[in-house]
C-alpha cells in the first residue's frame, strides 16, 4: 500500500506541483518547498497545504470573477425565465 501511495504521490507532485510541471498549479513557494521535503516520505495528507491555498485563492478570486461572468449571468437569467429556482443562491 505505501509503494502504492508513494507512485500516486509522486505522480501528481510531478503534473502538479513541481516547478514547471505540465500542469502547474498556482501555489507559493514556502507550500511548494513544504511539498518538496514531504513527498520523500508521502502520507495521505501530504498535499493538505496545497490544498488549503487553492480552495482560499478560489474563495477570493476565481469564484467571485466566475459571479460575475457573463457565463453566469446568462445562467441565471435563463433559470429565472423558466420560473426554476436560482441554484447558486449567492
Amino acid at each position: 500500500m505505501s509503494s502504492q501511495l508513494a507512485f500516486k504521490a509522486n505522480k501528481i507532485y510531478c503534473e502538479y506541483i513541481k516547478t514547471e510541471a505540465p500542469r502547474e498549479v498556482n501555489i507559493d513557494h514556502k507550500t511548494r518547498e513544504l511539498i518538496s521535503q514531504k513527498i520523500s516520505l508521502p502520507t495521505v495528507n501530504c498535499f493538505d497545504d496545497a490544498q488549503q491555498l487553492i480552495v482560499c485563492l478560489m474563495a477570493k478570486d476565481s469564484f467571485p470573477r466566475f459571479l460575475r461572468s457573463e457565463h453566469y449571468k446568462l445562467l441565471v437569467k435563463k433559470q429565472q425565465n423558466n420560473g426554476e429556482k436560482r441554484w447558486l443562491s449567492f
